[in-house]
């Protein structure tokens, strides 16, 4: 099932599925894990690109490597513009702390306030996939066995999968869009008998 939500389909499981990333757990392994990078508007491209003097000392030896040869991003299978990865998983921009942590070196420089851009929106928006369509877009759940423990402790909170991205959604969508979709979620529980 599909909620109609102005330019967008809303997939039924980001109202109802319950998750919430879970670090201690997961140690970020959705950036190391893969066969692919992550999707980037052509927008966020040119951003990385013109951020990229500042990224290059802050990355692993063999991403700058892949990134000075190949650029910072390519074409994945089915056409969609990606960043580039290491060893067919591991991001460019990722690197792994002496705790085995991963983390996002774009990221790291915006929380030190260093740049505005925090990272291309479909990471921020992970585990929603956006598909673009002739006169809309999809937004769907993408269920990956990696984040199992997300799924455990969103169900420990009772977190449904719309409230815990809410700042991406946000960010993608407007605020009047995602005032919107908490409507529809509302009424959809109210005819499902249930509340959060």
């Amino acid at each position: 099932m599909m909620f109609h939500i102005q330019n967008t389909l809303v997939s039924l499981d980001v109202l109802e599925k319950e998750f919430c990333c879970d670090l201690d757990s997961c140690k970020g392994c959705c950036c190391i894990e893969g066969d692919a990078g992550a999707p980037l508007t052509a927008e966020e491209e040119q951003t990385l690109q013109q951020l990229l003097p500042g990224l290059l000392p802050l990355m692993r030896k063999e991403a700058r490597e892949v990134v000075e040869k190949e650029g910072i991003a390519y074409n994945d299978p089915i056409g969609e513009r990606v960043t580039q990865i290491v060893d067919g998983k591991d991001c460019v921009f990722s690197r792994t702390d002496r705790n085995g942590w991963c983390y996002c070196v774009i990221e790291r420089l915006y929380n030190e306030g260093k740049i505005s851009f925090r990272k291309p929106v479909s990471c921020h928006l992970y585990p929603i996939r956006l598909t673009e369509h002739p006169t809309f877009w999809a937004v769907e759940y993408h269920r990956w066995d990696i984040c199992h423990c997300a799924r455990q402790y969103g169900r420990k909170l009772h977190m449904p999968l719309y409230r815990f991205l809410k700042e991406p959604l946000i960010r993608r969508f407007g605020e009047a869009w995602y005032d919107e979709l908490c409507l529809v979620a509302d009424e959809w529980k109210k005819q499902c008998g249930t509340t959060e």
